[in-house]
């Protein structure tokens, strides 16, 4: 292998802060649930979809995005997105109903599209060996360290002044990288590349179909359609046949860029990037992290704040052990790649992620300031931490400085869609086990009649609060020791179906056993430069 030369890391200044903007935007959108489905009235179901579509957006525009940048020039469409990002935290700050914080998130989404890939394709221009291996490093910690901050500031904004300042934080910080988007090297782009329009539709329909199917299986059925179903497919819920279709359009997407690039035509995305199996398997170990990442951050603060009634500053305190430690791990990682291979690290982080989650699972109570359920996300955080670097970091070292671009679409897409489908597919399991054991509880309850029962819609079972559920119940025929009873219940259901959830959650982590097991044996002594390949 050849010398490379050190360069300044003053450039890293400009890209640290852009991937701290999204993901502090990311970050925030959990803590500001609560004041959301508070000042627009609306269930916390519907106020998750800004999570949902920001997830959405970045995940089907950011192959068409990779390519604007190499046609337009990374420096100059970096900058065009970032006063698109900014005006999509002006929308959150005035939004006047959730229609207004949903579009907001398009927005953002949309800008995210070109700064991700924009920032794998500037670190590999600049950077390369270790410093490359520590640049990609600091963008997983840059990401560890928003969702600290997030949860901290933003949950201590969120507390005493609301929700919507947190979003001035992301506003400043668009204006400061713009700012700082002058120290970047230049480059004119390629105007001779052609975006495939073809590929550009079948991936974005594929992210949009499945991330529409799984985000709605819970409201319009599983497999039949049900009454808040928009229509029905031969009596079967729109929701997985979305499912299906995505999973057409994107078996339709790799055909059709394969033969694309038999013919000798720039592709949308170049799939050499995923030309071995241990590429491929990174990819399905990062959507698989991300998943339970999204799974954990969108079901602890619903808990607290809905669920609990507690402030965003108790959710921000709640997550801090989890999110502080996912960046300190994610930042120290790349110590240890000196000395043990990818694939090692790998599974004995999916390893600490099962069995934490499992844990969590049995220890878990109503508080959640208890030394175990502390243990239980400080053990997860590290290898969360560990593996959202690592993965990331094989992918960007396995393909050659002109194919940075593609990498960073493909982490993109599999973020983000891995994001969104961990926010909706979480939220889906969690309502349809409530649903299940309320439902269950109910028959078995002595001290709720059928009269009483008959009296509630129990096909809408949602997660509430106590005084939520005081409030249904006021309205019916309900005495006090029959409301008593049922929120009795309602505590004992919810806590068994967050225990549930984890233990799903675990189940995933086991699984990703299998891919981990596919990652390079090499340590960085023994990694091939990519151009000499």
């Amino acid at each position: 292998m050849h010398e490379t030369t050190r360069t300044s890391w003053t450039p890293m200044i400009g890209l640290f802060l852009a991937q701290v903007l999204m993901s502090f935007n990311v970050a925030a959108l959990p803590i500001s649930l609560g004041g959301m489905v508070e000042d627009f009235s609306v269930p916390p179901t519907v106020a998750s979809s800004t999570i949902v579509v920001y997830g959405l957006a970045v995940a089907a525009l950011v192959m068409t995005g990779a390519k604007l940048g190499q046609r337009v020039g990374w420096t100059l469409i970096f900058r065009c997105v970032l006063a698109v990002f900014a005006a999509s935290s002006l929308t959150m700050i005035l939004a006047p109903t959730i229609t207004w914080a949903i579009i907001g998130q398009l927005l953002a989404g949309a800008a995210a599209a070109i700064i991700v890939p924009a920032l794998v394709a500037l670190i590999a221009e600049n950077y390369r060996g270790p410093q490359q291996a520590t640049a990609v490093g600091s963008l997983g910690s840059a990401r560890a360290f928003s969702g600290v901050s997030a949860f901290l500031i933003g949950g201590t904004l969120g507390t005493f002044v609301g929700w919507r300042p947190i979003f001035g934080i992301t506003l400043a910080l668009a204006i400061a990288v713009f700012v700082l988007s002058f120290t970047l090297r230049s480059d004119r782009g390629n105007p001779s590349i052609r975006i495939d329009l073809v590929a550009s539709a079948l991936i974005g329909g594929a992210v949009v179909a499945l991330t529409l199917g799984f985000n709605n299986l819970n409201g319009w059925g599983v497999l039949f359609a049900e009454d808040a179903a928009p229509l029905s497919v031969l009596g079967l819920s729109p929701a997985p046949v979305l499912v299906v279709i995505g999973l057409v359009l994107g078996q339709l997407f790799f055909v059709w860029t394969r033969r694309r690039t038999a013919r000798g035509r720039v592709p949308l995305v170049d799939l050499s990037v995923l030309g071995s199996g241990q590429e491929r398997s990174a990819v399905y170990a990062m959507f698989i992290i991300v998943t339970m990442e999204a799974a954990v951050n969108f079901t602890v603060p619903i808990y607290i704040q809905v669920v609990q009634g507690r402030t965003p500053l108790d959710t921000s305190l709640a997550m801090m052990p989890f999110n502080l430690t996912v960046f300190v791990t994610a930042t120290l990682i790349v110590r240890f790649y000196g000395r043990f291979a990818p694939r090692t690290i790998a599974l004995f982080s999916f390893a600490l992620t099962t069995v934490a989650l499992i844990w969590l699972s049995a220890v878990v109570t109503n508080n959640w300031e208890t030394l175990p359920t502390i243990l239980g996300l400080i053990v997860f955080g590290i290898g969360q931490g560990a593996l959202v670097t690592l993965v990331f970091n094989v992918l960007v070292t396995a393909a050659p400085k002109h194919l940075a671009g593609d990498v960073g679409s493909i982490r993109g897409t599999t973020q983000n869609l891995a994001s969104a489908v961990g926010t909706a597919v979480m939220g889906a399991v969690l309502v349809m086990v409530l649903g299940v054991g309320v439902g269950r509880a109910v028959v078995d309850h002595p001290e709720l009649p059928d009269e009483l029962v008959a009296q509630v819609d129990l096909d809408q079972v949602n997660f509430v609060s106590n005084d939520e559920l005081g409030e249904v119940l006021g309205r019916t025929t309900a005495t006090d020791e029959q409301v008593e009873a049922a929120v009795a219940l309602n505590e004992e259901q919810r806590l068994r179906t967050l225990k549930t959830g984890f233990l799903i959650l675990a189940g995933i982590s086991a699984v990703a056993a299998l891919p981990a097991s596919r990652l390079p044996k090499y340590v960085p002594g023994d990694i091939p430069d990519p151009e000499e390949i």
